[in-house]
């Protein structure tokens, strides 16, 4: 049988409050009682029980991961990060999936029946109406991925997403393309929309030249095929910012089924930077999201959002910079 608190209290010489004591973080204890108790604990192969201490503490250290992206290869790798980042800092992660119909205010009661102590978003699909209902049971919240605010009422982090539209607007002009399209991801992602704001403003400034928009239905590879062959069942564009490495891979896939080359007779460009973007037989230009960073900030907000008051707390938004992955599927900057 597993080692009870009892008996390393008997083997320690030491009252069972001691043992709680010594392994309670904050709890106070002398050097010499915590010498003590860890050697009875290491010798009986001890660990203590976590569900049991929260009783006694009131933290569970449980931090819900929400998103509605499970399919999504880019959030697979955001959740592994998210998961070691949190146990790293003895936080544990509790995965909760919205995909589909959820009611905000019943997931909130959800996640307050299991008692946990944070909340974390990883989504720009959520609706801020899930944010409000964790806010409104005094769960503290961290908005990853969404849409920028310069005074917001919730941490928030992620990268300037009409930027980063800007940004590959710019690369695009800048690479010599005439005829450019815009290719995102469901209308009602804040980041689609951000994208799509920053890029059209700078194709406003070029009158000259052509430009065209579309929207996928999800953030799949799927969704990405399907637009794009819709799209060159028109007149196709010269080159395409896929506003998503996801979608931009779909819609690779649509142009080599056309038996279109890329970048000979298309070009292509993505964001993101997920690791099969990197494939050699994907090999995408893309624009890189500072992932491991974004989440590392945001676990350190939610750490730190634990330890204040409600009155202390002041929720901050921290932005990241993009920056272009130059691989194969545009035309390099020097035949612009």
């Amino acid at each position: 049988m597993a080692a009870t608190l009892k008996d390393v209290a008997e083997r320690a010489g030491v009252s069972r409050s001691a043992v709680s004591r010594t392994f309670t973080d904050g709890a106070s204890v002398s050097d010499k009682m915590r010498r003590k108790v860890e050697k009875a604990a290491d010798e009986l192969g001890y660990q203590p029980n976590f569900l049991a201490r929260s009783l006694t503490t009131r933290r569970t250290k449980l931090i819900g991961l929400v998103s509605d992206n499970f399919t999504n290869p880019f959030f697979l790798h955001v959740f592994d990060l998210f998961t070691s980042e949190l146990q790293k800092r003895g936080l544990r992660p509790l995965l909760v999936n919205i995909s589909g119909q959820h009611d905000p205010v019943e997931t909130a009661q959800m996640l307050r029946q299991y008692s946990v102590d944070g909340v974390i978003v990883a989504s720009s699909t959520v609706e801020k109406g899930f944010v409000d209902a964790f806010r409104k049971v005094r769960l503290p919240v961290v908005y990853t991925f969404s849409r920028h605010s310069s005074s917001p009422d919730v941490n928030i982090v992620g990268i300037d997403n009409e930027a980063a539209g800007a940004f590959a607007a710019e690369v695009l002009i800048g690479r010599g393309y005439k005829r450019i399209g815009f290719m995102g991801g469901p209308e009602i992602a804040t980041s689609t929309m951000d994208r799509f704001v920053g890029f059209s403003r700078v194709m406003a400034q070029h009158p000259d030249l052509e430009f065209t928009h579309s929207f996928a239905e999800a953030y799949s590879f799927d969704a990405g095929r399907a637009e794009m062959l819709r799209v060159l069942d028109g007149q196709r564009a010269e080159a395409y910012f896929g506003a998503d490495d996801v979608i931009s891979i779909g819609a690779l896939s649509a142009m080599q089924s056309h038996g279109l080359k890329v970048p000979e007779d298309v070009g292509l460009m993505g964001l993101n930077d997920l690791e099969m973007a990197g494939w050699a037989n994907i090999d995408l230009t893309t624009i890189r999201q500072p992932v491991r960073q974004i989440v590392e900030s945001s676990v350190e907000l939610i750490a730190t959002a634990l330890e204040e008051s409600d009155e202390e707390h002041v929720p901050q938004a921290r932005l990241f910079p993009a920056r272009l992955v130059e691989r194969g599927t545009l035309r390099p900057p020097q035949q612009s």
